[in-house]
This record gives structure tokens, sequence and C-alpha cells, in this order.
């Protein structure tokens, strides 16, 4: 799964950015500043750092190189400072792309994709379970090689579960996953019937499924 490094000061961009790139089937961890960045860089790998310019310390440009000089990370700044210095000067310091707050969720998800496949990120982006490999970068889910043709919503609830990996499922926080990508209303029937759709393309036996099990009375998990 891609890990992305988030360093950003504002909370609340944060929360609501993270959240997004989660359920669109990243994985991502934070940092406020530079120190805290750099401590993470040191103790963790990542695929690719989305980066701010303004920081709690430090900033962008001295991080970017930083990452630059010690990691070779794709990068990409986020940031309010729009005029052309601050462009120029993140593209000279190695910056991969560079886009203006604010920005739109699903344009920003296209850039990294975008990045990641001039760079060739990403090492960790195929998810295993069963016979079934998700490509989180691609947006393609394959058994025994096959192209399963997910659907949207099918691929974006395959993601969430592979996301909480583990963990019980209540039909409400799946429906509150998966709603706002649908052409249609998602109801709690219409849940029932991606399920069994999805379930009829990865299981080998839908019947008796093991990679989406039922948990009764609470809800559903991915083991």
């Amino acid at each position: 799964m891609t890990k992305i490094l988030l360093v950003e000061d504002d909370k609340t961009i944060v929360a609501t950015l993270s959240e997004f790139l989660v359920r669109e089937g990243f994985a991502v961890k934070s940092a406020n500043g530079q120190s805290a960045a750099l401590a993470l860089l040191d103790s963790e790998a990542f695929d690719l750092a989305l980066l701010d310019i303004s920081l709690a310390d430090g900033n962008g440009f001295s991080l970017c190189s930083a990452i630059k000089a010690s990691w070779n990370l794709p990068v990409i700044f986020l940031t309010a400072s729009g005029d052309e210095y601050s462009t120029v000067a993140g593209f000279d310091l190695g910056a991969d792309d560079y886009i203006p707050k604010p920005f739109r969720p699903r344009e920003l998800v296209s850039r990294i994709k975008n990045v990641l496949r001039r760079t060739g990120g990403a090492a960790g982006s195929v998810v295993t379970i069963g016979n079934v490999q998700v490509d989180t970068v691609k947006g393609v889910a394959t058994k025994h090689g096959q192209d399963l043709f997910l659907s949207a919503l099918e691929y974006r609830l395959l993601l969430v579960f592979l996301n909480h990996r583990g963990t019980v499922l209540t039909r409400a926080q799946l429906l509150e996953s998966i709603w706002d990508i649908a052409g249609e209303f998602v109801n709690d029937n219409t849940l029932t019937v991606y399920i069994k759709r999805l379930r009829e393309k990865i299981e080998d036996d839908p019947q008796n499924p093991t990679i989406i099990l039922t948990v009764r009375g609470l809800g559903y998990k991915v083991v």
C-alpha cells in the first residue's frame, strides 16, 4: 500500500486530507514540522511526501532538500504560496509537483498517482489478500493475474475493507465510507447487493467466503 508522509501544521487540513487519502487507498502519517517529519523518515519507509511550505518548525523548502538528499522520495508541495518565486524555488529544489491551496482532493489523488508513475515509486502499492492483488496506484484489482473489472463502488468498498483489515466494520460505517462516490443513493439494501457482487468476484466460493467474513450481529471484516 502506498505510504504518504503529510507535513502540514494546520490540524484541520491534516484531519480532512488524511481521512480522504485513507479512503482512497493510501496509508498516511503526518507531522507538523521539519523535526517530526525527519524523525518519521528515519524510522519508517514512505513512497511520497506532501509538504506545506510554512511549518511549525523549519520550512518546506529546507525539508524538501533534506528529503531529496537522504531519501530521494517524490515530493509534492501543497501551499497557499502561489507566487512564481515559490513555485520556481520548489522545482529548483527537486519538487515533483506543486499544488496551490485550495485544491480539489480528487485532483490531488490524480497528481499523486502521476508522480508515482513518473518516478517509479510506490513499491509497496500492491496489496495481496488470498488470490487477489490490489494495485492502489493503478486502481486495479486482479485474481490469478486476471482483471476483476470492479466498478468504482466495488473497488472503493474493497479499499475500505483493506484499510481496516482485521477490524469489524458495521454496515453504518461501510455506508458512510462509500456513499459519496455512488451514482445512486446507497442504502442498506444497496450495500448488501454490492457486498454480494464483490464476493462473487474475489471469493473462490462466494457462498462460503474466506476473505470478506460476516460477523453476525456486528458487520463484516477482512482477515
